[in-house]
């Protein structure tokens, strides 16, 4: 689902400890020349440094040409209108082949609906939309409830432990193992699918491209496995059984079989994943937005879409533009790599009031763009709302205080945005 969901082309990607010469980690957006900034580059965004570089982009060339990066010339696109003319402009600009930063070498491109147009992409996403249809919601919201409780009744109170790991994690690989009705006892194999899926070799998930491809496989051979048992069986609301029986997708090639099966792994897994933990952290830094939740509690379902647009789990997505445009008084070629910045849209305060701060009770608070627009818009955002809101609920019902003691730690990555660890303690009213 990203420009790592496929295994990328051999251009080796620098890990953090690499000091590459592309990272912009240490440096003032303002004291370079505007052509030089690079949002490409994951030490930013590891480190936590990228919102100058958005800032000074959207201020002064929000349709920005970065012409030399470890992952070639790229255009970014940082305002929200603008953003929106190339998310729901399909037949200009293409998600094929890939809504990755990263061009994949052909033989190693792993098709999905999220990187197709239409009509294929309506087609294929069409078969499995209905395990996210409001009937399916309202069976899934006790079963949710139900392990949320179990989750947090079973977490230490007064003691350090990490919140990504015992909740964040383990909440939506729970979640994935229903929608796919997967083997229960072998549910953390798709949260290492989901990492592998989207992690930069040699960063800190696997060391080389080869072992992300063995992980692969190993996926493939696991859903092929599940696919050839449910395949003649009848009925099944599940996601897999849908894609095994639905006519427009039984007859897959593997590849393209793999290929949704990752995007729906990912989909599922860290978007929710890295809101449930970005909540926790914005509340901590928001201490008055925290006793505004803990005075009134009706606030959740609206303070659940400020989180996501706070978080913004997937920081981008690419489109390829299919002929020569005009956007933002820029020319943008065809064939020209177009990259939204959702994480700058969603904080552009010419259409959002006070981007910059996180506020529970936001008017409008479902105007952001984590969910993208368009044809391509999310479709679990429902289920990701309401996971999210059930598990503030429970919080809520049980604990003072969830305290952030210590950094969180951040992924490697311009595209997943999101955690690998944040120390907490859980306090009781």
């Amino acid at each position: 689902m990203t420009d790592s969901t496929t295994p990328q082309s051999k251009t080796r990607v620098k890990s953090a400890s690499d000091q590459s010469k592309w990272s912009m980690v240490g440096k003032d957006p303002y004291q370079m020349p505007l052509e030089q900034i690079d949002l490409s580059h994951p030490g930013i965004w590891q480190a936590n440094e990228y919102l100058p570089f958005l800032e000074r982009l959207r201020k002064e060339d929000p349709v920005h040409y970065c012409a030399d990066s470890a992952v070639g010339p790229y255009w970014s696109v940082l305002k929200y209108k603008d953003i929106m003319q190339v998310d729901t402009s399909p037949h200009i600009y293409s998600s094929e082949p890939t809504i990755g930063i990263v061009d994949q070498f052909s033989e190693f491109t792993l098709p999905m609906f999220i990187a197709m147009d239409p009509p294929k992409h309506d087609v294929q996403r069409r078969v499995v939309q209905p395990v996210v249809a409001p009937a399916n919601l309202k069976i899934l919201e006790a079963l949710i409830r139900e392990r949320v409780s179990r989750i947090l009744d079973g977490l230490p109170v007064g003691e350090e432990f990490d919140w990504v790991e015992s909740v964040s994690i383990e909440l939506t690989t729970q979640m994935l193992a229903t929608l796919f009705d997967f083997p229960f006892e072998d549910r953390y194999k798709l949260t290492y699918w989901s990492d592998v899926a989207t992690a930069i070799p040699g960063a800190g998930v696997v060391d080389s491209y080869e072992e992300r491809w063995q992980a692969m496989q190993e996926c493939l051979q696991y859903f092929t496995r599940l696919w050839n048992e449910r395949v003649n069986r009848e009925g099944g609301n599940d996601l897999l059984s849908m894609l095994a029986q639905g006519e427009e997708t039984r007859n897959m090639p593997p590849m393209e079989f793999l290929g949704n099966v990752l995007l729906l792994i990912v989909g599922g897994n860290d978007t929710t994943r890295n809101s449930i933990s970005g909540g926790v952290l914005a509340l901590n830094e928001y201490p008055e937005q925290y006793a505004k939740l803990r005075s009134d509690r009706s606030v959740i379902p609206n303070m659940v879409s400020e989180i996501i647009r706070w978080q913004t789990p997937l920081a981008y997505m690419r489109r390829t533009a299919l002929v020569d445009t005009e956007l933002g008084g820029k020319q943008i070629k065809a064939g020209d790599k177009v990259v939204m910045w959702y994480i700058s849209g969603n904080r552009d305060e010419e259409v959002i009031e006070d981007a910059n701060k996180f506020i529970i009770d936001r008017d409008k608070a479902r105007q952001h763009l984590s969910f993208g627009f368009g044809i391509h818009r999310c479709m679990g955002n429902r289920l990701a709302e309401m996971q999210l809101r059930i598990l503030w609920e429970e919080i809520m019902a049980r604990f003072h205080f969830v305290e952030v003691v210590g950094e969180p730690q951040r992924v490697y990555s311009s595209f997943v945005k999101g955690f690998t660890s944040l120390p907490v303690k859980l306090h009781r009213h």
